[in-house]
């Protein structure tokens, strides 16, 4: 299998205030003159900013990559240069392949030129024979949802209407490389189900995507492998749902696994102090969670003194910080005084419960009172995890590959008859 694309060193830099455009005005020209005349006469040196900073990678023949990070972080340069728009400051980016790329809404449209007319030039700029295109159009217009306005100009389409022909072209004119920026943070549930449908099928054919967006859920759904980016570095290089999981985390401030080694100043009161807190899977701490398997959240603590009952509670919360559900351990066992020892006691989540997206986790020990629960220790927030689906095997997506709203996604018996 072939490198469909390859990144060595590449950095791009920005010096602040400069005007970046290739041509300007004499009128441009003289005041940067000018204005430099002033730095150097006061001892002022130009702001710098680097957008990309020795970036490196391979995506082969075939592969979907995924390329996530915080607005800044340089996505968009890097599609930028890979796409020829922009050149580099150091380092190479060969691409091997015809490329269709899509940017921002309307990417190539001439606003003037008719919505058909438009599929033509898009075409014939990706190197594609009349003939090929003719043969591919009805399919691009059913995709689009244009069809009464195909004959309108671009000019008159809503931004919706814009990015579903624009996408729709670079998708069915068969380019062997697609570039594509965050194209279903604009259209309906609908079109984002599409568009997500026809990407991985154009992965299945064996074409390479690379496919830059905010939305986790979509690529961990359609990537292999993803790539963070922070301030024009790289953070992390790899699967796509263990990357997922570590931005999330590092941006929620948790993790998978936590300890609060000094008892002394842990969570707690008098009775009751938290030592720990995990999220484990396979018997491993995970980050990354199979929505396939069950999860387990362990809880360590320690009891310092003869006492009243406890007993440990989670709460977990979903991507939107809305509670998914509350759970208290109903275990005869902590229905008596509690002795002082350690304890670890793990809440295991079924399989096909949780919906896809980031999860964080409330750990607790309380006692029962009413008509509220009484607490003794306790941390917000103490662990998170993502869950992913593979999209294979027994889950509650079953073929469907869009979005399922909610905050849970369970598998149900469904039992049917015929009348």
């Amino acid at each position: 299998m072939g490198t469909a694309i390859s990144v060595e060193g590449l950095s791009k830099r920005y010096r602040i205030g400069e005007l970046q455009g290739a041509y300007g005005t004499l009128r441009d020209s003289l005041s940067m003159s000018a204005r430099r005349m002033l730095q150097r006469h006061h001892g002022q040196h130009e702001e710098e900013i680097w957008a990309l900073r020795d970036i490196s990678f391979d995506v082969h023949e075939g592969g979907v990559l995924g390329v996530i990070g915080r607005n800044g972080a340089g996505k968009s340069t890097l599609l930028k240069i890979l796409t020829r728009i922009t050149t580099p400051t150091s380092g190479r980016a060969t691409i091997r392949g015809r490329v269709g790329s899509l940017l921002e809404v309307g990417t190539g449209f001439h606003p003037e030129l008719t919505g058909r007319e438009n599929v033509f030039l898009n075409g014939s700029v990706l190197g594609m024979k009349q003939r090929e295109i003719q043969r591919k159009f009805s399919e691009i217009v059913e995709f689009a949802g244009v069809e009464t306005f195909i004959d309108t100009p671009v000019k008159r389409y809503s931004s919706g209407m814009s990015v579903r022909l624009a996408f729709a072209v670079a998708a069915h004119l068969e380019p062997e490389i697609l570039l594509v920026d965050e194209v279903l943070a604009v259209g309906d549930a609908e079109f984002q189900r599409r568009c997500l449908g026809r990407m991985e099928d154009m992965s299945d054919a064996g074409r390479t995507v690379l496919f830059v967006s905010h939305n986790m859920q979509a690529v961990t759904q359609l990537c292999d492998r993803a790539l963070l980016l922070d301030h024009g570095q790289t953070v992390l290089d790899g699967p796509s749902n263990e990357v997922v999981a570590h931005y999330l985390q590092s941006g929620h401030g948790s993790g998978s696994s936590r300890e609060w080694p000094d008892l002394a100043a842990a969570p707690g009161n008098d009775l009751v102090r938290l030592r720990s807190a995990r999220v484990i899977q396979d018997d491993e701490v995970a980050g990354s969670v199979d929505v396939r398997r069950p999860v387990g959240i362990e809880i360590g603590f320690s009891v310092l003194r003869l006492g009243e009952p406890v007993l440990p509670k989670i709460k977990l919360y979903d991507r939107d910080g809305d509670v998914a559900f509350n759970a208290l351990d109903t275990s005869p066992r902590w229905r008596e005084p509690s002795e002082p020892g350690d304890y670890v006691t793990t809440a295991w989540i079924p399989s096909n419960l949780l919906n896809e997206g980031f999860t964080s986790v409330d750990v607790s020990i309380v006692s029962l009172g009413a008509p509220k629960l009484h607490p003794h220790a306790g941390a917000h927030d103490a662990v998170s995890f993502h869950v992913h689906d593979p999209g294979e095997g027994d889950s509650a997506r079953g073929s469907f590959i869009g979005q399922v709203r909610g905050v849970v996604r369970p598998l149900l018996d469904w039992s049917s008859e015929e009348r």
